[in-house]
């Protein structure tokens, strides 16, 4: 892993200005893009320190705060450590701001990541990766369904209500990804049951989009999260293999 060099941007939307944290090799290199969709706590310390880890390993991520609407990060005051009795009280607030997160808002601020990524002189031309957890992999396949001639490759983990009878149901964009997709899912998720999994990779199938599903046995929605009571450390330390395999195999080159 190599040193890693991290930053507050503000980035210029349709709506106001998005905060986010953008972190790269400490280098003068230009490096492959990632947009690194975050979960419904917001972007804390904890989601730094995933970008920070991921951009050691070579990558110029960008982690926005989604919900810059509502305020720049932290959104929200949360502990340092979410416990099961403290989440009560906190989706209390944070629902109504997912909620407020439209479909159309959320693919019009995601133009604006992706083309704030491809002017950065710290990223190489070409297509990106995504990375989302919980809201954020909803996030990002609407993302590689609307812009695909942008992104190369899409990771999702313990994503939740990815296929539901919604008419705006994040799986009804899978015939115009074109990008790999990735899917981590958490096991006996009640935000996403089997026969969402099963309606996910069906409808990706029958798009020809070339993807591979796995459910981490035993790891509970919020896997990856080292800050909240819902972190497993051996389904985490597998995301990091199964992302860190897929940007591998999809992604660009410097350019020379």
């Amino acid at each position: 892993m190599t040193d890693v060099r991290g930053t507050t941007v503000d980035i210029t939307t349709q709506d106001g200005t998005a905060d986010a944290y953008f972190v790269r090799p400490d280098d003068d290199a230009p490096h492959p893009a990632v947009l690194f969709y975050m979960d419904a706590f917001g972007l804390r310390p904890h989601l730094r320190a995933m970008a920070d880890r991921l951009a050691g390993a070579g990558y110029a991520v960008l982690l926005p705060n989604v919900f810059y609407r509502t305020g720049r990060a932290p959104v929200f005051d949360l502990p340092d450590f979410i416990d099961p009795g403290a989440r009560p009280e906190l989706w209390d607030r944070i629902l109504p701001v997912m909620l407020a997160l439209t479909p159309d808002l959320a693919v019009r601020d995601a133009e604006t990541y992706l083309t704030w990524l491809a002017d950065s002189p710290h990223t190489t031309d070409g297509p990106v990766g995504i990375t989302g957890y919980c809201m954020g992999a909803g996030l990002a396949l609407r993302t590689a369904g609307a812009f695909p001639e942008r992104v190369a490759a899409v990771g999702g983990f313990h994503g939740g209500r990815l296929a539901t009878d919604a008419p705006d149901s994040p799986h009804l964009t899978a015939d115009r990804i074109t990008g790999e997709v990735y899917l981590g899912h958490a096991d006996n998720d009640s935000s996403m049951p089997q026969e969402q999994i099963e309606l996910l990779d069906k409808t990706l199938d029958e798009a020809g989009v070339t993807h591979r599903t796995e459910v981490y046995a035993g790891a509970p929605h919020g896997y990856t999260q080292a800050d909240t009571a819902a972190y497993d450390p051996e389904a985490a330390e597998r995301h990091w293999t199964a992302l860190l395999d897929l940007l591998g195999r999809t992604l660009t080159h410097p350019r020379s």
